[in-house]
């Protein structure tokens, strides 16, 4: 701890990287959480899974900005993940419109949302040697843009299969994202023992 204290400038690193990890975990929570709701009212009115996917991908948005911010990556690597995090608002803000409008473009919407998260994260990925679990978020980049371009191609073929495909997805995205802020967590803890 000595070390970070002798130099503000790790400090401020250390503490960076912490609200980064942090954040990854709670989106990763967040997904969690709402793809069990999903998964657990498949007869539920499409306006209440269009609020719960709006507040997630509002909140997932606010903390993909806070980790651009909060990484240490190239500046593109972060105006790509800020733009992935305003996009994901953008998107979330839509889900609140009309109650029609939000039921037929729902699965657009979270589509085009997952496809610009996965590209931005395969590309951040690949970007980085360093990542931590870079397999898996490479992976999970191209996993991710690929159901986004399902859900483009065919938004609302069935409902009742973009929202167990959706409550399923979130639970799968949710796990990879809980352990990679773990790993994240871990290596920060070891830049800071190293220094």
């Amino acid at each position: 701890m000595s070390h970070l204290q002798d130099d503000p400038g790790r400090l401020v690193a250390g503490r960076l990287a912490k609200m980064a990890w942090q954040s990854v975990l709670v989106v990763g929570v967040c997904s969690l959480v709402v793809g069990v709701l999903a998964l657990a009212w498949p007869r539920a009115t499409l306006i209440v899974l269009g609020v719960l996917f709006g507040i997630y991908l509002l909140v997932s948005g606010v903390l993909q900005i806070v980790a651009a911010f909060g990484t240490h990556v190239a500046a593109a690597i972060r105006v790509l993940a800020f733009i992935s995090g305003a996009l994901s608002i953008l998107l979330g803000l839509l889900c609140f419109r009309g109650e029609m409008q939000s039921i037929l473009l729902l699965g657009l919407w979270i589509g085009i949302g997952w496809l610009f998260r996965g590209v931005t994260q395969t590309i951040a990925s690949v970007a980085d040697r360093a990542m931590p679990a870079r397999g898996w978020q490479i992976f999970m980049g191209i996993v991710t843009a690929l159901a986004g371009i399902v859900l483009i191609v065919s938004p609302l073929a069935s409902v009742a299969l973009l929202v167990l495909l959706g409550g399923i997805w979130l639970i799968v995205l949710g796990v990879v994202e809980i352990i990679t802020a773990f790993r994240i967590d871990h290596a920060a803890k070891q830049l800071a023992m190293s220094g």
